[in-house]
């Protein structure tokens, strides 16, 4: 059987789910098929040493997940945290990881032909994590290949929970 997860990275299957979230003015998506539940932030346990996005862990379940600060990660100015901050709990490669974003707007269909290759340009975040830029009527979802990006090593954060 063909797994639609296999080629994700290449945009080839008909019609992927994004959840789109914001984090300012931007509007990102991610894999539906990443996302275990939705949360409202709540109060966090700080892990010393941890980096400033990493804003520390919380109790979920029984399982400690770590929660990392997509405003900080991404340089977007000081996070607010208000009753539309929200924590996307996220599986990647049999690890939980929360993300905290602005707020979460909808899940999104888009078709192949509506994701367009990212430009390559100084962003807050190397292109190697970018799947492209959906692009929906008026809007533009900047599409995170969220498996890339909390894997990487500067993240640190599959290997060190790993350990």
């Amino acid at each position: 059987m063909n797994d639609p997860l296999k080629n994700s990275a290449t945009g080839t299957e008909a019609g992927n789910e994004f959840l789109a979230f914001k984090l300012g003015k931007e509007e990102y998506g991610i894999d539906i098929l990443k996302v275990q539940e939705i949360r409202g932030y709540e109060a966090v346990t700080r892990i010393a040493n941890a980096p400033d996005f990493v804003k520390g862990v919380v109790n979920l379940r029984g399982i400690i997940v770590p929660i990392v600060d997509m405003r900080i990660k991404f340089n977007l100015g000081e996070p607010t945290y208000d009753q539309f901050t929200v924590v996307i709990i996220l599986n990647i490669g049999g690890r939980v990881v929360g993300m905290v974003v602005d707020s979460v707007s909808d899940v999104t269909t888009l078709s192949p032909e509506q994701i367009k290759p990212a430009p390559e340009m100084g962003t807050a975040f190397n292109t190697d994590y970018l799947i492209g830029l959906g692009t929906l009527d008026e809007r533009m979802l900047i599409l995170v290949d969220i498996d890339k990006l909390m894997s990487s090593s500067e993240m640190g954060l599959i290997e060190a929970m790993a350990a």
